[in-house]
């Protein structure tokens, strides 16, 4: 399988796990705040980097890359902290049709900081994907211009900044010291304030807390494998797939039936990102004429 491709693949599987979390963390975010949701999360991601850095400890956090790490968690935190709180405020729909402005931001970053190419062809399918999710989110207006609004777009922002970190940092750094920077250092920022906003969770919300964050992880593993395979400004189109997963999640848990429009706006967001799939077919098989 050729790396764009598997970066697709691994990419469209990270959305999916993503998307559980997010809803998970709605969920949660009716008991507890936003801060507590976020610290389980990361300890958890910390848990799982401890064998590597108990294994190869102070190496694991060597870096040359100290600076590009700093902007990297800033976004990072930004990004984790405001999505959890649109999530909170926000209608689901909205406050995911909010943050997917991430991926013209991630273009732009991409292009400017990476030298990726903006093609015409990449750019369509992402305005393509774009359309498809407001024919189905249905905004109102007023949705997108109160101040709640400003934290999905805030935390759209900070996302795309660390994810063209982490393609950059990918190509030189291991998974694992990736990790382990974002799980000791989010884990603290989130951590700190829980001297005023903790709540000590039952048996089951401590499961559920705990299970929420064990597939964080796993999503941060496969979204990072995904960054070392694709280009950033591809691998960050897929994430409108998230919608395709909310209406299967919906229908799952909340037993919601998708109507006649949704239907219509997922098929066009599929069919955005059978483009951009095909498009980097065609690129491989006969690059010199592309």
């Amino acid at each position: 399988m050729h790396s764009s491709i598997k970066g697709l693949v691994l990419g469209f599987c990270a959305v999916g796990l993503f998307s559980l979390t997010g809803v998970m963390a709605k969920l949660a975010s009716a008991d507890f705040h936003i801060l507590q949701i976020l610290f389980f999360r990361q300890m958890i991601v910390f848990i799982s980097i401890l064998p590597f850095l108990s294994r190869d400890f102070p190496a694991v956090l060597k870096t040359k890359q100290p600076f590009l790490h700093g902007v990297r968690l800033l976004g990072a935190f930004t990004s984790l902290a405001l999505g959890l709180w649109a999530i909170s405020v926000l209608p689901l729909t909205t406050a995911v049709v909010l943050m997917f402005s991430q991926t013209f931001f991630v273009v732009l970053l991409a292009h400017w900081y990476l030298g990726e190419k903006i093609g015409l062809y990449r750019m369509g399918a992402i305005c393509m994907g774009f359309v498809g999710v407001v024919i189905v989110a249905r905004p109102e207006t007023t949705s997108f211009i109160n101040v709640d609004a400003l934290i999905a777009i805030g935390a759209a922002t900070g996302a795309s900044v660390a994810l063209v970190c982490v393609r950059k940092l990918s190509q030189v750094e291991s998974t694992a010291t990736l990790l382990s920077y974002q799980a000791i250092f989010v884990g603290l920022l989130a951590g700190i304030p829980m001297f005023w906003f903790w709540k000590t969770p039952n048996v089951n919300e401590l499961i559920f807390l705990l299970s929420m964050g064990g597939i964080a992880t796993l999503a941060q593993w496969v979204g990072i494998k995904a960054l070392r395979f694709g280009e950033a400004s591809i691998i960050s189109s897929i994430k409108y797939t998230e919608l395709v997963f909310a209406s299967i999640f919906g229908f799952w848990i909340f037993d919601e039936i998708p109507d006649a429009q949704t239907l219509i706006g997922a098929s066009v967001i599929i069919l955005s990102g059978l483009l951009m799939i095909h498009r980097e077919y065609l690129k491989i098989k006969s690059p010199s004429h592309m």
